[in-house]
């Protein structure tokens, strides 16, 4: 067996469903420990932890934490510190979307959406980079939308703008923190997570028409752009739109 502890870390926000997991398991898969953070859904965790230690000859710490309390984004990292003694990737992938129509919006959901997706990523770019840092090399990679980038449907407006907001922490953080920690981001568009899935095959018929490809991502297909990003040796301030061929 291989030294468990002379591998490279990477801390994936979200890590348990959806493109997070997808990650989770590519980075494991390329010998990585992996620390997957989550909110909720402990069995999901469980399940993903489970899957990759059946696998791959790799340690997997599940940090339960919301990523918009600052508190639980110190102790994410210090308890990812503690155990690993540095941490080379960060993946920020965790987010959500709460879409209405414009009457049905809330200042409090708004509030949400901005604390998770935006607010979440600026602080473990923070706390994550002095560590990074501190040990001279690092990797950050911000999870985007094509939404931020353009926006196709305006009871999504709230994310579009925490999305966009993630692009512009990433050119400001690649300023910040060159030479020594490299920072990106991905743009998906529209991927087959369970959660896309539930729209309805209606929706995802008409959607897919206009996408170049003709159909959504795979999560395992988004997590194969985020390793290679994140290991690019020369990319830095980079959006990189994984979407298909939108039209």
């Amino acid at each position: 067996m291989n030294d468990i502890y002379g591998k490279k870390v990477a801390i994936v926000t979200g890590g348990s469903r959806g493109i997070g997991r997808a990650v989770s398991l590519y980075f494991a898969k390329k010998g990585c420990n992996v620390v997957i953070n989550y909110i909720n859904d402990d069995e999901a965790a469980k399940k993903v932890k489970e899957e990759i230690e059946a696998k791959e000859d790799v340690k997997v710490l599940l940090l339960k934490g919301d990523v918009a309390l600052e508190d639980d984004v110190k102790r994410i990292v210090k308890q990812t510190k503690d155990e690993f003694g540095r941490i080379d990737y960060l993946v920020n992938n965790a987010g959500i979307a709460i879409d209405t129509t414009l009457e049905d919006k809330t200042v409090s959901n708004f509030k949400r959406i901005i604390d998770v997706n935006l607010i979440g990523t600026f602080l473990m770019c923070k706390y994550v980079g002095k560590v990074m840092m501190e040990q001279g090399s690092g990797s950050i990679v911000n999870i985007s939308s094509t939404n931020g980038i353009d926006s196709f449907y305006p009871y999504s407006m709230d994310y579009d703008a925490s999305k966009a907001g993630v692009i512009n922490l990433t050119h400001n953080f690649a300023l910040e923190y060159a030479p020594i920690i490299r920072v990106n981001s991905v743009a998906p568009g529209w991927v087959g997570t369970e959660m896309n899935k539930e729209l309805g095959e209606d929706y995802i018929e008409e959607e897919c028409k206009h996408i170049l490809l003709k159909r959504f991502a795979e999560p395992e297909e988004i997590a194969e752009v985020v390793y290679f990003v994140a290991n690019n040796t020369y990319m830095n301030d980079s959006i990189v739109k994984v979407d298909g061929g939108r039209c």
